[in-house]
C-alpha cells in the first residue's frame, strides 16, 4: 500500500503492497492548502498523500485506506492489539477452516439508507473478483472457490462465470463462503479493506461511486472527492456500529511533499501527520515534545538474493553477507537510532515473533562471516546491489553495506544499481536483478502467514527459492484452527527460511508522526487501520 501499510498475497496483490510502501517513501509533496485547521466546528484535518481510488476493491494504497476505513465497516476489524474482532459481522465461524459461515449484524444501513445485508457483501466480492472489472485488489479474492473461473489465464478470454462459486447467500444476513483450501487466517483477511460491502448504487455506477463513495461506516462523504486537494468526511448520523465518532468529522488533505506537510503541522494548518520525513524527525521530537508519536510498525526491510543466479546458491555465502551487515550501526547512522534491528523474519508486533529467532545469523560478526564466506568459496564477478530511488536512505545504507563487504569479505568489485521507483518492482517481477536487492513488506493483516507465505512461499517468491518442507509447514498451519498451534508451525517454517537465508531481515520501521495542539487522543496503529480517526477529540 501507499504509505506505511501494505498489501500481500501471491501474484498481483503482493506486488501492489510492496510498490505501495515504496511509493510512501518516495513522496516529494506540494500542499494544497495553507488554511488553518480549525477546531470551532468540531472537525480536524489530517495531511497525507493523494489516494488513487476510494472504491475499496480498487486500491491497495494506504492513503486510500485512510479514507476508506472511516467510510466503511468490514465484517471484521483489528483491535489495538492486532486481533481480528467482529465489526459488521455477528460471527465468522468454521469447523474445518475451509467452509465458513458469516452472520451479518442486522439493522445496519449504508449512508443512502439502503440496508446492509449478506447480499451487500456477496455482490461487492463478486464485482471485485471478476477479472474484466479490473479491480486492483482482485487477487485478494483468490482464496475463494471459483476464483479461477472469473480470471482466466488468457486475459483476452471470456471468463467462465461472473460470480464466485464459493459464495452463497443463504439468508438475509447469512453468507456461506467456501475457500479453495483450509485457511485459518480467513477472519484476519476479512479485515482487509477490499472486503468491504457495496450498495447497489455503487455497482451500477462505479465511476461515480469512486468520486462519492456510499459506505456503511461512521463517516460519510461531505461533497465529492476534491482530487489533489482534499476529501471531507462528516459523522454519519445513522451509524449504529461500534465506532461512534468522538468528533464531527475529518478532512484528509492531500500533499505532494512530505516536507510541506510537516511544515503545515508545525504551523497548525493540519492537526495530524502520520509520517514525518525521516530528515525532520530529530527536529520534530524537540519541537513537538509529547505531540510526537512513535512506535514500531509492521514494515520490515530485507535484502533478497537472486537464487536463480548460481553465484548465490550456497547458503553459507548468504549467511556471511547477513552477518557482515551492522544493523545497529546502520540504524544509528541512517535512522537516528529510531528503527528496530531485525532479530526475526517477523516484526515484534506480529503474533509469532520470537526474540532473537535469527540468532547469530542476524548478529554483526565480521570474523565468523569471513569464515563462512571462505567456506562457500568466496564470490566471483561483480556484486551488484539493487535499490530504488524512492528514498535517499536506501542509498545511504547500501553504501555502508558495500563498505563492509569490501572491508570484511574482500569483495572489491561492487556496483550500485539505483532503479526508478516506478520500474523497480516490475524489474524484480521479471527477475532481471543480478545481485542482492532491497525488498520490504508490510502485511495486509497481522499474521505470520501473511509475511512468510507471501515472501518465502515457493509459488512465486522473488528469490526463486523452493523448499518443500517450508511449504508443507505453512499449509499445515493454514489448516490449523488453534492459533497457538498454527504459530508453532509458522515458526518451524520460519526457522527453515532463516537457516537457508534466501532473504536477509534488516530492520523494522518506526512510526514517526505528530499532532497539533488542537487535538487529543490521537492513536496511530501499526496496522492497516492506521489512524483511529473516530477516537480523536477536538478541543
Amino acid at each position: 500500500m501507499a504509505s506505511q501499510r501494505g498489501a500481500g498475497r501471491r501474484g498481483r496483490g503482493k506486488v501492489a503492497g510492496l510498490a505501495a510502501v515504496a511509493l510512501a517513501a518516495s513522496l516529494g509533496l506540494s500542499a494544497c492548502g495553507g488554511d488553518s485547521a480549525g477546531a470551532s466546528d468540531g472537525t480536524f484535518t489530517v495531511g497525507h498523500s493523494e489516494p488513487d481510488h476510494l472504491m475499496p476493491a480498487n486500491t491497495t494504497s494506504s492513503y486510500s485506506f485512510d479514507v476508506i476505513s472511516g467510510l466503511f465497516d468490514n465484517l471484521m476489524t483489528l483491535d489495538r492489539n492486532g486481533k481480528a474482532v467482529p465489526q459488521a459481522a455477528e460471527s465468522v465461524t468454521s469447523d474445518d477452516q475451509k467452509a465458513w459461515t458469516v452472520e451479518v449484524k442486522p439493522g445496519r444501513k449504508f449512508h443512502n439508507g439502503e440496508p446492509v445485508t449478506a447480499q451487500s457483501f456477496a455482490d461487492a466480492w463478486n464485482h471485485a473478483a471478476y477479472g474484466p472489472n479490473g479491480m486492483s485488489a482482485n487477487d485478494y479474492f483468490s482464496y475463494i472457490e471459483g476464483y479461477e473461473a472469473l480470471n482466466p489465464e488468457d486475459e483476452n478470454a471470456k471468463p467462465e462465470a461472473d460470480t464466485l462459486s464459493g459464495i452463497e447467500v443463504t439468508g438475509q444476513n447469512t453468507l456461506k463462503v467456501t475457500l479453495n483450501a483450509p485457511f485459518s487466517q480467513f477472519p484476519l483477511l476479512l479485515t482487509y479493506p477490499a472486503y468491504a460491502p457495496m450498495p447497489k448504487a455503487g455497482l451500477k455506477d462505479p465511476k461515480a461511486f469512486d468520486d462519492h463513495p456510499i459506505g456503511n461506516g461512521p463517516y460519510m462523504m461531505d461533497g465529492n472527492w476534491e482530487r489533489n486537494k482534499q476529501i471531507k468526511l462528516v459523522a454519519f448520523p445513522g451509524y449504529t456500529g461500534p465506532r461512534k465518532p468522538k468528533n464531527k468529522g475529518v478532512t484528509w488533505k492531500s500533499y505532494s511533499s512530505a516536507d510541506t506537510a510537516y511544515t503545515d503541522l508545525r504551523a497548525g494548518r493540519i492537526d495530524v501527520l502520520q509520517t514525518i520525513p525521516s530528515g525532520k524527525v530529530p527536529e520534530a521530537e524537540q519541537v513537538l515534545g509529547d505531540r510526537f508519536i512513535t512506535g514500531e510498525m509492521g514494515t520490515i526491510d530485507y535484502l533478497g538474493f537472486p537464487l536463480f543466479d548460481k553465484r548465490f546458491a550456497d547458503p553459507d555465502l548468504r549467511r556471511a553477507i547477513s552477518m557482515v551487515i551492522d544493523r545497529e550501526g546502520i540504524n544509528k547512522a541512517v535512522y537516528n537510532g529510531e528503527y528496530f534491528p531485525a532479530d526475526s523474519l517477523l516484526p515484534s508486533i506480529i503474533d509469532g515473533h520470537r526474540d532473537n529467532a535469527c540468532g547469530e545469523l542476524c548478529t554483526y560478526d565480521p570474523g565468523k562471516a569471513k569464515q563462512l564466506f571462505d567456506k562457500a568459496g568466496g564470490f566471483e564477478g561483480t556484486m551488484e546491489l539493487y535499490f530504488s530511488n524512492a528514498q535517499p536512505t536506501y542509498a545511504q545504507w547500501m553504501r555502508i553495506v558495500a563498505n563492509s563487504l569490501r572491508d570484511n569479505l574482500g569483495i572489491q568489485d561492487i556496483q550500485f544499481r539505483q532503479v526508478p521507483a516506478s520500474d523497480y518492482f516490475s524489474m524484480l517481477r521479471a527477475r532481471e536483478e543480478k545481485g542482492p536487492y532491497r525488498q520490504n513488506w508490510e502485511a495486509d493483516y497481522p499474521s505470520a502467514q501473511n509475511y512468510l507465505e507471501n515472501m518465502w512461499g515457493s509459488s512465486d517468491n522473488r528469490m526463486g527459492w523452493k523448499n518443500e518442507e517450508f511449504d508443507d509447514l505453512i499449509a499445515k498451519a493454514n489448516r490449523t484452527a488453534d492459533q497457538q498451534e498454527a504459530i508453532k508451525l509458522y515458526n518451524q517454517a520460519e526457522d527453515i527460511a532463516i537457516q537457508e537465508m534466501p532473504m536477509i531481515p534488516l530492520w523494522t520501521w518506526a512510526r514517526q508522526g505528530g499532532r497539533s495542539d488542537n487535538v487529543e487522543n490521537v492513536t496511530i496503529t501499526p496496522y492497516s487501520t492506521g489512524l483511529l480517526a473516530t477516537e480523536v477529540t477536538v478541543k
